[in-house]
């Protein structure tokens, strides 16, 4: 098995993108491996590393970890990102889950029949406005960060999700001055800004070739 990270699923966001981010903010090196084809998902199958039949499929430290939030939890202990003790990790855990809600409605939406998008995106922009930014913008009200006095995953995963919501609405953040000001701050540290580079290995938000081959590769969820 490789020494290096090395990161399995599609070429788009998905349940990867956050993983992405978070190896990237911690300045890790990773490679990915593309599922384009059935036959592939059917041999990592057949191989036995897909406990439950599902990616992200991570391999890292001599492991093969699935499960999303599983990869993500190891990733920010590994790496200096949840906090420092019991109670910075339950309040780092709640606002993560917060976040993860939010980004799963909108990695959700292309593959919305077309007849409910847009009452779909209506549901997210009211969700965001009304129940998770303000949450967001209330625990940043005397701190540059989520929890405690240090970068946690917390923080990570509020960048992402508002970034992704900028793409849906411009201006989502007009109310919200402490998330402002938080974005620029998060925006300005080194492995941050290096991401968000062109080139780097974030994606762009999914069109349609990336949707097609998501339900090939994983057509028996689409039936």
């Amino acid at each position: 098995m490789s020494k290096k990270v090395v990161l399995h699923y599609f070429n788009g966001r998905g349940k990867m993108e956050s993983v992405r981010w978070l190896l990237a903010v911690a300045g890790v090196e990773f490679e990915e491996v593309f599922l384009t084809k059935r036959e592939q998902y059917e041999k990592l199958l057949n191989d036995g590393v897909l406990m439950f039949q599902q990616v992200p499929f991570v391999e890292i430290d001599g492991m093969q970890l699935v499960q999303s939030k599983a990869i993500l939890n190891y990733i920010a202990g590994k790496y200096n990102l949840y906090g420092k003790d019991l109670k910075e990790r339950a309040l780092i855990d709640m606002y993560t889950e917060g976040a993860i809600d939010l980004m799963d409605q909108i990695i959700t939406l292309p593959f919305t029949p077309p007849e409910n998008k847009q009452k779909q995106l209506g549901n997210i922009e009211e969700k965001a406005k009304d129940r998770y930014l303000p949450a967001f913008e209330k625990g940043l009200k005397n701190s540059q960060f989520l929890v405690g006095n240090q970068l946690s995953r917390a923080d990570v995963h509020l960048l992402e999700v508002i970034l992704m919501l900028q793409e849906l609405f411009p201006t989502i953040l007009s109310t919200f001055p402490k998330i402002q000001a938080f974005q620029e701050k998060m925006k300005a540290l080194p492995t941050v800004s290096k991401f968000l580079q062109p080139g780097s290995a974030r994606k762009s938000p999914p069109d349609e070739a990336y949707l097609k081959t998501v339900k090939e590769v994983l057509s028996h969820f689409f039936k």
